[in-house]
């Protein structure tokens, strides 16, 4: 697999290694803001999964809404939540980071406050809901972007991967924390999330807005004269000799922009790296087939408790793991990531078709392993592929993540009855098993005949 070439002009460079030891001493000297911040990745997934996993409940048992509608409502703010990230980056390049951050906290708290009105009329409940994922939309491309804002490229993965995991414990405890209130006690479990959200709002209003980034320890270079009658003379502000343009020493508007790209006003879609967005597309795809129909197919073969031991496993390993893969996912050449990862990807998915008990739970792990990969890589690599700014990356990649579980949703519903009906459901997973191993080398191909010379190997 052969991922695309760097944008003209930029050099890449390996970052350096990090051990593991060196990784946890990386994570003892973060700063006071990166530290809240790691803390918010919990506690905000935390709040959001004590609520939004139930909405289904919510919105057609207790306000009586049509399933076929309920599917819809979910699917449209599912989308917006994700695809709403290139939004929330270009709102980021206006406002600042930690000014987006904080808005996006506002519309989320008002979102929580508005579920308990909601309890009683469906449209509170519907707009509340999309006030939340809004609210997501503008928050994670900024707090990623704010996280590693002026890190060193080689700490970033250890950040970025310590994040993953303190979402991933939040989205997995969530659940549990409010099953027991969620039906019985909606309109005191609304209140709470809604202080939480009240809560982390009020903290990050006292984060400190982000430095420019303007890379201070990079010294400005002397230009060169011209000719040799210019090198004992004062460099002046006018017209050169052989051009008609005002040169103005590089302190016009458009030499500060040469200097700092990042301040120039873009287009929201300028400098997307095509391959690692266009990979996780594909990555989300396939792996969001594995988190809508996992529960269908387990359950009635094995029983809930089950299930719940094989989801509570699947959130350790990835709370574990990703940290300590971090720095090898890292120093991993890109198209040998991608093979590993979606190697991990099928050989779970063929292994969950066999449908017993251990099956189950070895095909969990597996696929466990391949997200840990191919999410973490893909983020890294758009990030080492793009002149634009960190918001700006991150926003491209939410919105790479919404087509993903866009275009999933739409295929596995018919996808996993098909093979129901059929009487063997296990070829439901076999069928996914084969898009993991044939879909990456024809998505490549097919960009590298889209964009001659756009893919080369490194």
């Amino acid at each position: 697999m052969t991922p695309s070439a760097e944008p003209p002009g930029r050099l890449r460079s390996r970052p350096a290694r990090l051990t593991g030891r060196e990784g946890l001493k990386g994570l003892a000297g973060l700063s006071g803001p990166q530290y809240f911040l790691l803390a918010g990745s919990f506690l905000i997934p935390l709040g959001s999964f004590a609520v939004l996993p139930f909405m289904s409940v919510l919105l057609h048992e207790q306000l009586g809404m049509e399933l076929g509608v309920v599917g819809v409502v979910l699917a449209v703010a599912s989308f917006v939540q994700f695809a709403g990230g290139v939004v929330g980056a270009v709102v980021a390049e206006r406002i600042g980071l930690q000014r987006t951050m904080l808005l996006a906290l506002v519309i989320r708290t008002a979102g929580f406050a508005g579920f308990v009105p909601g309890l009683g009329h469906p449209a509170a409940a519907v707009t509340a809901l999309f006030l939340v994922s809004c609210g997501a939309a503008l928050y994670l491309p900024a707090n990623k972007a704010y996280l590693v804002h002026r890190v060193a490229d080689e700490r970033r993965p250890l950040l970025l991967s310590a994040s993953g995991s303190a979402l991933n414990a939040g989205i997995a405890l969530g659940p549990i924390a409010a099953a027991p209130f969620v039906l019985s006690a909606s309109a005191g479990l609304f209140t709470a999330v809604a202080v939480l959200f009240a809560a982390i709002t009020v903290g990050h209003a006292l984060l400190p807005a982000e430095a420019p980034d303007h890379h201070p320890e990079e010294p400005e270079r002397p230009q060169e004269p011209r000719t040799p009658k210019e090198a004992g003379q004062p460099k002046e502000t006018g017209r050169t000799e052989d051009s008609g343009h005002t040169e103005d020493s590089g302190h016009t508007e458009e030499g500060v922009e040469a200097q700092h790209p990042s301040r120039r006003r873009e287009k929201p879609f300028a400098g997307l790296p095509v391959l690692p967005f266009a990979i996780t597309v594909l990555s989300v795809y396939v792996f969001m087939f594995f988190q809508h129909y996992l529960a269908v197919y387990a359950v009635p073969r094995t029983s809930t408790e089950f299930y719940g031991l094989v989801l509570a496993l699947y959130a350790v390993l990835l709370v574990v793991a990703q940290p300590l893969l971090s720095d090898w996912i890292a120093r991993m050449p890109y198209p040998r990531a991608l093979r590993v990862g979606f190697a991990a990807l099928a050989a779970g998915m063929a292994t969950l078709a066999l449908g017993r008990p251990a099956a189950l739970l070895a095909g969990a792990l597996l696929i466990c392993l391949g997200e840990i990969v191919l999410f973490l890589k893909n983020d890294l690599e758009a990030l080492a592929r793009s002149p634009r700014s960190p918001a700006v990356v991150f926003g491209h990649q939410r919105l790479a993540a919404g087509i993903g579980a866009f275009a999933s949703g739409i295929a596995g519903g018919e996808g996993y009855g098909l093979a129901e009906r059929s009487g063997c459901p296990g070829l439901f997973w076999a069928a996914v098993a084969v898009q993991c191993v044939l879909l990456p080398p024809l998505l490549i191909r097919a960009l590298r005949r889209l964009r001659p010379g756009s893919t080369t190997e490194h």
